[in-house]
């Protein structure tokens, strides 16, 4: 591909693209980061991102992660905003370029345009109608399906053969649409988090310990724990929840063969994010859930966090939007990095104050 024909791919791109150097200054700026930032390439270039942009993520790990495994991140859901209009809402990919060790592509894919915007509920305004008719329909559907199921087993009594075997099927079926249900009517009553204080080492070790039993049994969980980790404040039973979540995707990311799942926990002084405000908030408690699964599709890994977006057949698509609602309630922050062999989630927590 011609230099001319390179430029004007580049211009044509309908996504916001940024591309920065080993510095993080923004060298090259597409009219559609342009038009969606509201500001010229001209007085962009030459000037850090993390000073000219404000973004409710830590820019600098990610960057730093994308440089060290060039692999790239996705962040779902941060706010985004200039200091001169209202935040909105994206999520962001940063991805190493070419052979150049340093520089960095970062697109953003746009959500709620020009809307004010607070991370701590950062659930699409769509997909909180889609929840709350589901969560409405699951209360009403249950009790019929309980009546199905027990008529079910009151005629298995009585049959034999391939008969009985079609009972078991509708017996079986409405169980598992019935946890589904379920399913969908907890993400929608997560009630408010109380706030405690929360060694991290005790919810990784419940949820651990609840996974190897089950949904875990074919792997061999590891864990490099940093024995000096302070507590965090927040609900314990929701956080047990957040990892019983990611614990069971990293057990069935494997699709039943043996893998292993590793559990790291360490303390990173530099770790802030930085809010819409402006303001940056402390996140130094890091919780590292990693597989070694075949890594997420590429097609969604921009929107894994969303509520009924799923790479499993038969997926709900609900445990990880679930893992993103808590953390976000907890004024935590959750990332995640794949690729073939290893995919690693990590949970960024506030230290609880003394």
């Amino acid at each position: 591909m011609s230099l001319p024909d390179v430029f004007a791919l580049w211009s044509s791109l309908p996504m916001p693209a940024i591309l920065i150097d080993g510095e993080d200054r923004m060298v090259e700026i597409n009219p559609a980061a342009e038009s969606y930032l509201n500001l010229s390439a001209k007085s962009l270039r030459g000037h850090s991102i993390l000073e000219r942009l404000a973004i409710s993520a830590p820019l600098e790990d990610v960057f730093e992660r994308v440089r060290t495994s060039r692999a790239d991140v996705y962040v779902s859901e941060v706010d985004l905003t200039t200091g001169e209009r209202a935040p909105v809402m994206c999520s962001l990919q940063a991805a190493p370029v070419g052979d150049d060790p340093h520089a960095l592509l970062i697109t953003f894919i746009p959500r709620e345009r020009g809307s004010v915007l607070n991370r701590a509920g950062s659930v699409k305004s769509a997909a909180r109608s889609a929840i709350g008719m589901a969560e409405m329909l699951a209360h009403e559907i249950k009790n019929p399906l309980a009546g199905i199921a027990g008529a079910a087993q009151l005629l298995s009594m009585n049959l034999t053969g391939d008969d009985l075997e079609l009972t078991d099927l509708i017996v079986d079926e409405t169980r598992r649409v019935v946890k589904l249900l379920e399913q969908v009517e907890q993400f929608g009553n997560v009630r408010p988090p109380e706030q405690h204080e929360v060694n991290i080492h005790d919810v990784l070790d419940r949820a651990r310990k609840s996974v190897a039993i089950g949904h875990g049994a074919h792997m061999r969980i590891s864990d490099d724990y940093d024995p000096s980790l302070p507590a965090t404040l927040g609900d314990g039973d929701q956080l047990t929840q957040v990892f019983l979540n990611l614990l069971k995707n990293a057990s069935e990311a494997t699709r039943g063969a043996p893998g292993e799942i590793k559990l790291r926990t360490y303390y990173d002084h530099g770790l802030r994010v930085r809010g819409a405000d402006g303001k940056s908030r402390a996140l130094p408690l890091q919780i590292e859930v990693i597989n070694s699964g075949p890594g997420i599709p590429p097609e969604i890994a921009g929107e894994l966090f969303e509520p009924f977006v799923s790479g499993r057949e038969n997926g709900t698509g609900l445990g990880l939007a679930l893992v993103s609602k808590i953390i976000s309630e907890h004024g935590g922050w959750v990332s995640v990095d794949s690729k073939p062999g290893r995919t690693c989630f990590r949970i960024s927590l506030p230290v609880a104050p003394n």
